[in-house]
């Protein structure tokens, strides 16, 4: 693949890495009340624009083949939203006694309120040949739940900012986030067929959205001379989020492939996927909403911004051996027969 290629592929990745150092030479732009205005451009029209944007692109009406998997689904869920940020909140009660940075700490647990991602475990899931249509589901039914269930996690684990009350922040979500989702699919449902026909790049204008996001949010961090991030700390935090990945993965493959749990190969590559990611589109929208006023915002932002990244990477590289480990479960499955 030659360079072009490569940075046409990354070009996110790069992205954030562009915005957040743009925001350290000039944070003065995307501060409130800087000339971007923030409070207004991002808190409403640019979160509105994304769960929009989501609710346009959700195939709804391919869910119904995956529907009746309901043990599937109750599994991945369950996983996502409620054993995966226990387990986290366990692993943070220990890694609390060391000298890592609080508030990357608490950015771990962030991470593990999230969501499953809209694109990323289906986009695997399909590379590997598992069960494409549950991943679908998954993913989306699962977009849906966190909108509900992400933020009564933040608050249960991390509770909210002391100057945005509880009902505030839930009105805010119903307004930048479960409305236009609503109008994103009520519209999808008069222009299903241009859009299907034209395939507009739905998940190219998220990701310009969040990089504003992501730009203004580290903007308000630089310009506040408090804050310092330690290098040792962002390096375990690294470290840490790989670990918690691959132990997932490793975990989820164990208690889908042992015998009599009802799940074939292609079932348990969607549960690999679906369970151990989680999503960055929706993960940040939400946390600018929840920690409004937090001056630590951008350092609780920095491990769902390693993870993203990381999911992807992990499981492009895993693809292979996935994919060989199917073919060799499929071939004793045909000998067996």
């Amino acid at each position: 693949m030659g360079v072009l290629a490569r940075l046409r592929k990354e070009w996110f990745i790069i992205g954030i890495v562009l915005v957040i150092l743009s925001a350290k030479l000039q944070p003065s732009v995307g501060v409130k009340g800087g000339p971007l205005k923030p409070e207004i451009t991002i808190a409403y029209v640019a979160v509105s624009l994304i769960f929009f944007n989501s609710g346009l692109s959700l195939k709804t009406e391919e869910l119904t083949s995956a529907l009746l998997h309901v043990r599937l689904h109750l599994f991945v869920q369950s996983f996502t939203l409620i054993f995966f940020p226990l387990a986290v909140w366990l692993l943070l009660q220990v890694l609390a006694l060391t000298a890592i940075d609080q508030w990357l700490l608490k950015g771990l647990q962030t991470v593990s309120c999230m969501p499953p991602p809209v694109s990323s475990a289906v986009i695997l899931t399909k590379a590997v040949g598992g069960n494409e249509a549950a991943a679908i589901f998954n993913s989306a039914f699962g977009s849906f739940l966190g909108i509900v269930v992400t933020p009564l996690l933040l608050l249960l684990f991390l509770g909210s900012s002391s100057s945005v009350p509880f009902t505030s922040i839930f009105s805010q979500l119903f307004m930048t986030v479960v409305v236009p989702l609503i109008l994103g699919q009520v519209c999808r449902g008069f222009l299903r067929e241009f859009l299907e026909r034209r395939r507009p790049p739905f998940s190219a204008i998220s990701s310009a959205v969040l990089l504003m996001i992501i730009y203004t949010t580290f903007c308000d961090t630089f310009s506040n001379p408090n804050i310092e991030l330690d290098p040792t700390s962002l390096l375990l935090v690294v470290l840490i989020i790989f670990s918690i990945q691959v132990s997932f993965m490793l975990l989820t493959f164990g208690v889908s492939t042992r015998s009599g749990s009802g799940f074939s190969p292609a079932d348990t590559v969607a549960i690999m996927f679906c369970s151990t990611h989680k999503s960055l589109t929706l993960g940040i929208p939400m946390l600018k909403i929840v920690f409004e006023g937090y001056e630590h915002l951008s350092l609780i932002s920095v491990p769902l911004l390693i993870y993203h990244p990381a999911q992807i990477l992990l499981g492009s590289i895993l693809v292979p051996t996935i994919r060989s480990w199917m073919a060799s479960r499929q071939k004793t499955s045909l000998l067996l027969r």
